[in-house]
């Protein structure tokens, strides 16, 4: 059973600059764990360009070949290298995981 992974952040800069630099940098730091990472079968990363005052800023969107080929991913030290960036710039998280 497939899975499919979805994270949205809320970033905690204040000013549409940094906000805007740290978006980019959360997607070029996510997406190039697509060559370092095996388990990960798609993955993309969208930045918010709507309502930014009630919208969250980064989605990631990622697919797996099941729930243990996920967990693998969440602990491989490049993920981890890069959710520690990620949590830095970070105010807010929601995520969901479902088959597909």
């Amino acid at each position: 059973m497939s899975i499919r992974h979805i994270v949205l952040w809320k970033l905690s800069a204040d000013d549409a600059d940094t906000r805007a630099l740290h978006a980019e940098q959360i997607a070029e730091r996510l997406l190039a764990l697509d060559a370092v990472i095996d388990e990960i079968q798609h993955i993309e990363v969208g930045r918010n360009v709507v309502s930014p005052q009630s919208n969250w800023d980064v989605a990631l969107v990622s697919e797996f070949a099941d729930v243990d080929a996920l967990e693998r991913y969440q602990v491989h030290p490049a993920h981890q290298e890069v959710a520690a960036f990620v949590r830095s710039v970070v105010a807010d998280r929601a995520s969901v995981d479902y088959p597909f």
